[in-house]
């Protein structure tokens, strides 16, 4: 019935022979290849792995298609396109292929992807052939801020923000802003950007003009872009100067921000500059007359003048009696005392002192103070000779020791030297620090006065007698004393006669009666063999003791037995001051006798043993 229906409508058709052929087998081969080409024509060669162009065929509420030109469409997910505002059908979306076919024989397609391919190959483009890009700043963190650039975060460091420091970031946050690409970090996905550097380049032939054009003595304008602790960055207007701390002002300060603050305007002067390097120094307080040129004539040397200390040095310190004008004040010049001590026992930092300008030169701009002039200098004081006057005692502070002797300071400013030979009478002082120390007090008399010369000579054996005077008579030649051996060298002992004194004996003289040397501690007779009052000086020998005496030295001996006391019954008609001298040896020889008995009775009873 269809058939005769459709053979009515168009009566020449074959039904027959398309029910016996089939679908298609009515082309010839040129018909069949000429329309394979058209369709072929229609689609495209894709890749999987890579990014391609696509067509927004179709929007869902969850799914986006799109037609690549492949034999099928892909679906993507519409959360991949929320940041698009109006996305529509015939857009062009760029989607990377993750595969041809799934399992379900579907194109597989990421938009996502292929934002981050095409955001990298972007940032590899900027970097090689240097362009210029927009960044979104996104937020700070730190040391600089967190950027967008084609969809990827970068960073910017604070120091490529600009050629100044960057004290506050936040004021970027949200704000577009051109950048180059630095540096890329492949492994770690990490890329860096500059804003700096399109700034410097801007500055470029500015800072080349400024070079070019620059003189010293010249006065240019800047702005403080960085304070240190030894002075201030400066920047001219694309190339930077250094303001050192001691450029500044005339007088002295301890930081920049005394007197200037930081993005401060001011006018500077060129002091010098170095073109290979690019070195500029500036000068601040060179705008300014020096104030030594304005330094007052009414001031002069003997002046009076008052400040404030502004150093302290192991030398001396360093007044300031105006804004640049110091004067120094050395250690000697603060007190009239001869013995130098740290400045810091007298002054410190900030004091506000008066002195007496002893020296002033204005041509070099130096001026040395004293404090010590503020006061009577002691040696002229009234009175002094008759209070120092020879033979008077004091008491005084050992200041200093010499190998030559000792200096006591009697009072402030006045000071005498103790040869170490009036040390004592008895004793050979090879030191005085054998006999004294520094800090100690000791009793002198005066010796001598020169006050012209300013030299005051003491000693301290002569608050005693001369014992050596009584000496002579009690050690006579050929006389008997028990006495112990200190020390013994090569050649010579030392012995310990009674009354204190030293003498001394040969090696030889040590021989003892039973043939064997005398050792040190052992207490012996000896035999005087010389005496000398003006050496100071007792030779004796215990080997003369044992052996046999001739007629003279035994009536010496005998004479040396009532020695003691015949000077003991002179001693009687001596004066009142020489019984206390002579009293006080009668106790000593009486002490150095029983001190001889015991200790021949000692050897007694070590022989009975």
């Amino acid at each position: 019935m269809a058939k005769n229906s459709a053979s009515q409508g168009n009566p020449d058709f074959d039904w027959d022979s398309v029910d016996q052929r089939g679908f298609g087998h009515g082309y010839s081969s040129a018909e069949r290849e000429r329309l394979e080409n058209v369709y072929g024509e229609t689609l495209s060669t894709i890749q999987e792995k890579e990014v391609v162009k696509g067509t927004v065929v179709g929007i869902t509420d969850r799914e986006v298609i799109l037609n690549i030109g492949f034999k099928s469409d892909g679906i993507v997910s519409f959360n991949e396109f929320r940041e698009i505002a109006g996305l529509k059908i015939g857009d062009e979306i760029e989607v990377f292929v993750e595969s041809q076919e799934n399992a379900q024989g579907q194109l597989v397609l990421s938009r996502k992807k292929a934002k981050v391919i095409t955001a990298w190959s972007n940032i590899h483009k900027s970097h090689e052939e240097d362009l210029v890009i927009e960044a979104n700043v996104k937020r700070r963190t730190k040391g600089g801020l967190i950027v967008d650039i084609f969809g990827i975060e970068a960073f910017l460091p604070g120091s490529q923000i600009d050629v100044k420091p960057i004290r506050d970031f936040d004021v970027f946050v949200g704000k577009v802003m051109e950048v180059k690409v630095v540096k890329i970090n492949n492994t770690n996905d990490n890329v860096v950007v500059s804003h700096k550097v399109l700034i410097e380049k801007d500055l470029e032939e500015q800072r080349q003009q400024i070079l070019t054009n620059l003189e010293k003595g010249q006065v240019l304008e800047g702005v403080i872009k960085n304070m240190t602790n030894f002075g201030v960055f400066i920047d001219l207007g694309g190339v930077d100067g250094l303001l050192h701390i001691t450029d500044i002002s005339w007088g002295r300060i301890s930081h920049p921000s005394e007197l200037l603050s930081l993005d401060q305007k001011l006018n500077v002067v060129v002091l010098d500059f170095d073109d290979e390097k690019k070195r500029i120094s500036l000068g601040l307080k060179q705008l300014q007359a020096h104030p030594w040129d304005s330094l007052a004539e009414d001031i002069q040397v003997g002046s009076k003048v008052k400040g404030r200390i502004v150093n302290v040095a192991d030398y001396g310190a360093f007044l300031e009696i105006l804004p640049g004008v110091e004067g120094l004040i050395h250690v000697s010049e603060m007190s009239w005392s001869q013995h130098l001590r740290n400045p810091q026992e007298f002054l410190k930092v900030g004091d506000e002192i008066e002195a007496v300008i002893l020296t002033l030169d204005r041509q070099e701009r130096k001026m040395s103070l004293g404090i010590k002039q503020l006061t009577e200098d002691p040696w002229n004081q009234p009175g002094l000779k008759d209070k120092y006057a020879v033979g008077t005692t004091h008491t005084g502070l050992v200041r200093n020791l010499t190998n030559f002797g000792l200096f006591i300071e009697l009072e402030e400013g006045i000071d005498g030297l103790v040869h170490v030979s009036d040390l004592s009478w008895t004793k050979k002082v090879k030191h005085p620090s054998d006999f004294v120390k520094v800090g100690e007090n000791l009793d002198v008399v005066v010796l001598e006065l020169d006050t012209e010369n300013r030299r005051l000579a003491l000693g301290h054996k002569q608050l005693e007698a001369n014992p050596w005077d009584t000496f002579e008579s009690i050690f006579e030649v050929g006389s008997v004393h028990r006495s112990t051996i200190v020390s013994k060298g090569d050649k010579i002992a030392v012995l310990e006669l009674p009354y204190g004194i030293e003498g001394i004996a040969t090696i030889k003289n040590l021989a003892k009666e039973d043939g064997s040397v005398a050792e040190v501690g052992e207490s012996l007779d000896f035999v005087v063999l010389e005496f000398s009052k003006d050496d100071k000086k007792i030779v004796l020998s215990h080997s003369r003791s044992w052996q046999q005496p001739t007629e003279a030295e035994k009536t010496s001996k005998k004479a040396s037995g009532t020695k003691s006391e015949n000077v003991l019954k002179e001693a009687e008609k001596s004066t009142l001051g020489d019984i206390d001298i002579l009293s006080a040896l009668k106790t000593k020889m009486e002490q150095s006798e029983k001190k001889a008995a015991k200790a021949a009775a000692g050897k007694g009873d070590s022989d009975e043993a």
